[in-house]
């Protein structure tokens, strides 16, 4: 059985506040310059298989509301001097990792991974094929987001027989206003046209991201928008919250507050978002994903195999996840280690021989195990106090005693049902699933590892 989703639209606006997403725990702020390289380089298992992560920080335009780490240029030039240096990466990450490893996993994101040419990207995958072994098309997952505003249908050809298996494509909104206010015209018939050349190339899944909460849009936009996409039928949805913090952004400052909808409109488009996607026959999975019911993200949910990693969800168990270019986030063997987030550190690292690994963190015992609970929280919506007490040779009770009170009361609100063997996430508690992994987050609310580096996180909900 597939998880239910129960839209509560009081219970949200009471419960909702600003908390961590859980890409990781502990949570990047956590993170100290005093785990650098040297460190990267010793959590390094040769032989285990491997997720990799590739980040293009170049686009061609602004997107007022975007978050991502990203360069906004014409000049050509910066991408073919960033290849020459991710490519020595590359081969630095590669000797210590690639002897004995099959790359399980592959994705490419940004930025705009497709403002990289033709020639560049074969280049670029052919480089990382010589330097590691790839397991089979049927059997690995190697995905690529693109903006279909920059691709056309010989390009997503191209991608496919570059080896790319999954698609993933920025639209966020097909409302004409809506785009216009955060510069991202995006024209529905170039989304149509890129999902119908994915699906004549053979991509195996397709995957659109949608936002909610942006400038303009309301409830009957984003109806038209949802009638838009079902009829497009992707495999996959993501269904994003807008965060509007431009005291972080700068592009957001372009954004005018009178143009966002306020909370209750929101909380409506959310709650239509969700009426409309499980009648079309998606499956919810957590957090903002949707997907049909024989997707993989779907069947790695049914059988308890769910991971969720910096790319959100995945549907390989947790392997080690090396992650090269500028800010990319590694995870491997306990260790989190993140690269330079500016161009000129990261080449001045790479020219030193270096790894560009500017901070990171070595997870103590008691953050694995809370990673654990976190991970079968936002993966499972269900924990097992039997069998985490058994694996990790822990007295749950006693050692997480304030913890299962809080859940108490979360249990008298109804997101949960605890038992003395069991925490299961109920169908109204799930769009709440981050409220409940804050409980057992330790750093939560506490200074951050570095000054100034405390994150502002986004609602809940």
């Amino acid at each position: 059985m597939h998880p239910t989703i129960e839209f509560d639209a009081d219970l949200i606006a009471r419960m909702t506040q600003r908390g961590p997403r859980y890409t990781s725990y502990p949570t990047a702020d956590r993170f100290t310059p005093a785990f650098g390289a040297g460190e990267f380089a010793a959590a390094a298992r040769p032989g285990k298989p491997l997720s990799l992560y590739v980040h293009i920080p170049f686009c061609e335009s602004l997107c007022y509301y975007c978050a991502c780490n990203k360069i906004i240029t014409h000049d050509r030039g910066k991408a073919v001097k960033y290849l020459g240096y991710l490519l020595r990466e590359i081969d630095m990450q590669a000797a210590l990792f690639a002897d004995g490893a099959v790359v399980e996993q592959l994705h490419f994101g940004g930025g705009t991974p497709t403002y990289l040419s033709d020639a560049q990207m074969g280049d670029l995958l052919g480089h990382l094929r010589s330097r590691y072994t790839f397991a089979s098309d049927d059997a690995g997952e190697f995905s690529i987001e693109i903006d279909p505003r920059t691709v056309d249908a010989a390009r997503i050809r191209t991608l496919r027989r570059q080896g790319f298996n999954r698609l993933s494509l920025g639209v966020q909104d097909f409302d004409e206003d809506v785009q216009r206010a955060v510069n991202r015209i995006q024209p529905e018939a170039l989304t149509r046209d890129a999902i119908a050349a994915a699906r004549e190339a053979g991509f195996r899944s397709i995957s659109i991201d949608l936002i909610y909460g942006l400038p303009l849009q309301n409830v009957t936009t984003m109806a038209a928008t949802l009638d838009k996409v079902v009829a497009a039928a992707p495999d996959r949805i993501s269904v994003y919250n807008y965060a509007h913090m431009p005291q972080l952004f700068k592009s957001q400052k372009l954004i005018r507050d009178e143009d966002l909808p306020d909370g209750a409109t929101k909380l409506a488009m959310l709650g239509l978002c969700i009426e409309r996607l499980g009648a079309a026959g998606y499956v919810y999975i957590g957090m903002d994903h949707f997907a049909r019911p024989d997707d993989e993200l779907a069947r790695a949910q049914r059988d308890g195999t769910l991971h969720r990693n910096f790319q959100g969800y995945s549907t390989h168990a947790d392997i080690d996840m090396v992650a090269c270019g500028v800010s990319a986030i590694s995870a491997v063997n306990g260790t989190y280690a993140q690269n330079e987030k500016s161009l000129e550190r990261y080449y001045t690292r790479i020219d030193r021989g270096e790894l560009p690994v500017a901070r990171g963190l070595a997870l103590s015992g008691d953050d694995l195990l809370r990673r654990e609970v976190i991970q079968k929280l936002m993966c499972d919506f269900a924990l097992d106090l039997r069998d985490l007490a058994a694996s990790w040779n822990v007295d749950v009770a006693a050692r997480f005693a304030p913890e299962l009170a809080r859940l108490a009361d979360l249990a008298r609100d109804g997101l949960l049902a605890v038992t003395p063997d069991r925490v299961d996430v109920t169908p109204k508690g799930r769009l709440l699933v981050r409220n409940i992994c804050m409980v057992f987050d330790d750093y939560f609310g506490k200074p951050a590892a570095v000054p100034l580096q405390r994150m502002q996180y986004s609602r809940t909900v």
